[in-house]
């Protein structure tokens, strides 16, 4: 979808996949100072990147988490655009978030960028996670709700936005992070998940009535923002949509 965008603006210039162990991620920033524009980062480097940046955006502080980082004059800057990126999936889609009740399923790297982005937008933020020490070194950090395993029930049920940020869903589209016949009363369901395109867990809400999103728009969006930092021009977003949805469908399911 990047090189689609770049295209499409008339700019030079190429996305590549460079796999780097962890051990080897200090190397592989260097040669990026030398090299490159700037990267995207993902797991399991999102977090321990931070390290080895000359400088971090605020939302990257705040969040501590990074996904794009950018080069200028061999100085890497780290940026997280995860969140913005899922609020303009929201706004795109129309589910409304500000002084609502959003319950996140997960406490990952993704989980805080959404959270974040959300408070900051006015939302009521509840956290839930099986590793409940997790859960809560989240919500220490933000000030968010700490939902404990025998107040899911409730927590799910009143929620106006969950959003799942685990990886439930991914492997076997046929399972789901919550029980059977679990859903929130009304309002919207968001599953980051976008291969496969509608998860169990969408699937249930559809069927249930509830507005849902699943995680392409995220991912979109989280990409138009890191190249529009790298080249400083605005990409066309439904020409990224299109190359994405075409490689998905090229994409054999794992």
């Amino acid at each position: 979808m990047h090189e689609a965008a770049l295209r499409a603006a008339g700019l030079e210039g190429s996305y590549l996949a460079l796999e780097t162990p962890p051990q080897f991620l200090r190397a592989r920033l260097q040669e990026v100072r030398r090299e490159y524009a700037g990267v995207n980062v993902t797991i399991p480097h999102k977090e321990s990147v931070l390290a080895y940046l000359d400088e971090l955006a605020p939302e990257a502080s705040a969040i501590g988490a990074v996904n794009t980082i950018v080069c200028e004059g061999a100085r890497l800057t780290g940026y997280n655009t995860d969140a913005l990126g899922f609020i303009s999936g929201l706004d795109e889609a129309g589910i409304s978030y500000r002084n609502k009740k959003a319950l996140v399923l997960g406490a990952g790297g993704a989980a805080r960028a959404i959270a974040y982005a959300l408070k900051e937008e006015g939302a009521r933020v509840a956290i839930y996670n099986r590793t409940i020490e997790r859960a809560r070194e989240l919500c220490e950090a933000f000030g968010l709700h700490l939902v404990s395993p025998p107040l899911l029930d409730t927590a799910v049920r009143s929620c106006d936005l969950l959003i799942n940020t685990t990886s439930v869903g991914l492997k076997d589209p046929h399972t789901s992070p919550l029980p059977e016949g679990l859903l929130p009363r009304e309002g919207a369901v968001v599953d980051i998940i976008y291969n496969p395109a509608i998860t169990q867990l969408m699937r249930a809400a559809q069927s249930a009535g509830l507005l849902t999103l699943g995680g392409l728009p995220m991912l979109v969006w989280q990409g138009a923002l890191a190249l529009e930092l790298w080249t400083g021009v605005k990409p066309n977003v439904q020409v990224m949509y299109a190359a994405a949805r075409a490689g998905l469908n090229e994409t054999p399911r794992p």
